[in-house]
């Protein structure tokens, strides 16, 4: 379970879709960039769980960015 998760804008002007999210998996520092079709850059390592942890982002992001 990641915890601690936090995003905000990939850009200053908010009108541009891209966000910088961070978070916490087993002790472990995660980052990345979510870009507005979906895909993850990680600009950090990626976790071995990679698959299940970006399911959890795209639900985090669907929640907390598109449906406001």
């Amino acid at each position: 379970m990641l915890t601690h998760f936090q995003y905000k804008p990939l850009y200053e002007h908010a009108d541009i879709p891209g966000w910088r999210f961070s978070f916490y998996y087993m002790k472990q520092r995660y980052s990345g960039i979510y870009h507005p079709e979906g895909r993850i850059e990680w600009t950090s390592g990626f976790p071995e769980a990679k698959s299940i942890l970006e399911a959890q982002i795209h639900d985090l992001m669907l929640f907390h960015v598109y449906d406001k």
